[in-house]
Formats: C-alpha cells, structure tokens, sequence
C-alpha cells in the first residue's frame, strides 16, 4: 500500500454504480485515488463490499446502517461476524443512528447499534459510525463502550465535533464542505480537527461536490472527485495538498490497521 489520495467512503454497491463500478474504481485509480474503503449498510452490500474489495484490492466496512436496522434477521451478528473473518473487513459499519429520517423506529436503531459495537470490541476493530441529528443518544451510547472508529461524514455543530473528538474519535469529511449553503458551519469546523484525526470521503454516489469544474453532466458523485474535497480541505486549513494526501494516507493506516510495516 502506497501514499496516496484514499476515499473512506464509496457505496459502490449502490445500484448507480451497477453497470460501470469497474469502470469508476479504475477511474478514481487514474485520477490519484487509490485506496478506497467501500462501504456496507447490510449483510447483502456488506457482502458485495467484500466481493469487490477482493477483486480490486481495496477494503471494506460489513454492518448494519441504522435505516436498515429494522430488518435485521435473528441471526444477522452471527453472519456479520463470519463477514470479518475476510481480509478485507477492517471496520463494523456502517452502524450508528439516524433521527432526521427514522426509517427504523429509535429504539430499535439504538439496539442494533449497540449490539455493533459490541461486536466492534469483541473483534478489536474499528467502528464506522452514521449520525443525523442524534449526537447525544449517540455518545450517550458510546460511552457504554470502549471503542475506536470514525464518525463518518461529518455534518454537525461545533459542540458535538469537540463531544467525538473528545470520546477519540476520527472525523470524516464529505463534499458537503463544499456546498456553499449547506457546508457553512462544517467549513468554519474543518480547520480544527487534528491532523491525525482527519480523513476526507466522497460518500459517492451522494454529494457531489459543487465546487467541481467543469461539472459534469451527471449528478452521480465519483471516488475520482475526492480531490475536490481535498482542494477545498487545503484551502480552508492552509495546509498544502501534498501534505494533506499524506496526513490523511497515515491516519487511514493507524485507524484501521492496514498495511503496518509499509
């Protein structure tokens, strides 16, 4: 494994992605983006996730996304655990909670959380956390738990930031930080996460970032386009992007173990 640009977020199981996935990895590959994390919500695109980071030589998550926590099936830690047994699993995810769209009843996404990282902490890896408007319930939940993770696609205030950061967690940064109407508040965040605590993500096929030109004539977010991301997170850190693609190359490989002795 080589410095290089890496992508924490790609749901490349999304259907979007169905008739030209090789064609987006090999693209992203060309544009500088080398590693990248694919991202499982359930068991079936946990398991897909596995299949295609073996095909492609990347990694990926295997959980349970709490929209999806209504439907978990009685034996669905059993199969999850099984999951992690491949090489190519390195974080639980992606589980946490989702109160702006309730698509599972609360309660329920709080249990199937819970049970996540527990799982979490009995296989010593790293959670992929999901949170809308439940920072609270959410570190109130964490902290039943001994666990270390990432807080993907950040998107809150100042005070839930410093609550995870405190807890020692990673935070992931989206194009959504360059949304000149949505990503204010995060744009006035992203110069305080500590270097070893950051990590960008496209989140693609979601968020495209607006600051891409020329724009293209899709609206489906890429792996290629984290550089956006990238460019935006230098600019609003004063930080160069040669030393921004490294930073965040190192703090991939401490969190989720990969490729230690490179």
């Amino acid at each position: 494994m080589s410095a290089s640009w890496v992508d924490i977020a790609v749901n490349l199981t999304n259907a979007q992605f169905n008739d030209d996935a090789c064609d987006v990895v090999e693209h992203a590959k060309r544009a500088g983006v080398e590693h990248m994390l694919l991202v499982g919500c359930d068991l079936e695109s946990s398991k897909q996730s596995l299949d295609y980071a073996e095909r492609w030589d990347l990694f990926a998550t295997a959980g349970v996304h709490p929209h999806d926590a209504k439907d978990v099936v009685q034996d669905y830690l059993v199969q999850l655990t099984d999951l992690h047994n491949h090489s190519k699993a390195i974080a639980v995810g992606e589980c946490g909670l989702d109160f702006n769209r309730d698509f599972s009843p609360r309660q329920v996404q709080q249990h199937v959380l819970s049970e996540q990282l527990a799982l979490a902490e009995s296989l010593n890896k790293p959670v992929y956390l999901h949170e809308r408007e439940a920072s609270e319930t959410l570190l109130s939940i964490l902290k039943e738990h001994k666990v270390r993770g990432i807080l993907h696609c950040f998107t809150g205030n100042q005070q839930a930031l410093e609550a995870y950061l405190d807890y020692g967690l990673h935070i992931g940064v989206t194009g959504w930080v360059c949304d000149e109407r949505r990503g204010q508040e995060l744009q006035t965040l992203v110069p305080i996460i500590p270097d070893d605590r950051l990590h960008l993500e496209t989140d693609a096929p979601f968020l495209i970032p607006r600051t891409l030109t020329p724009k293209p004539k899709h609206r489906r977010n890429e792996p290629a386009f984290l550089i956006a991301v990238a460019q935006q997170v230098a600019r609003l850190r004063g930080a160069e992007l040669p030393t921004l693609k490294l930073q965040c190359y190192r703090n991939f490989k401490t969190l989720f173990g990969v490729d230690n002795n490179d």
